[in-house]
Formats: structure tokens, sequence, C-alpha cells
């Protein structure tokens, strides 16, 4: 018997939840620049 352990982890997150967490950084990235400038954000896609 092997003295070590070894525990199989699932990726931390996927291709999707990546892609939808770039969207979001967008998205608020741009409702800073709307509300910087004094405009009122527009909400989603």
């Amino acid at each position: 018997m092997s003295k070590t352990a070894s525990v199989a982890l699932a990726p931390s997150s996927s291709l999707l939840a990546r892609l939808i967490a770039a969207v979001d950084g967008l998205l608020m990235a741009s409702a800073q620049i709307s509300i910087r400038n004094g405009d009122l954000p527009r909400f989603g896609l």
C-alpha cells in the first residue's frame, strides 16, 4: 500500500462558466463607465 493519497478533483470551472464570467465582466465594466459618465446603464444583453 502506498503512503501517498491522491484525490481526483473536478475542473474548477467549465468553458461555459468562463464564457459567462467574461460576458458578465464586460457588462459590469460597461455599466461602471455609463455611471461614471452620468448615464443610466443598459441592463442585460
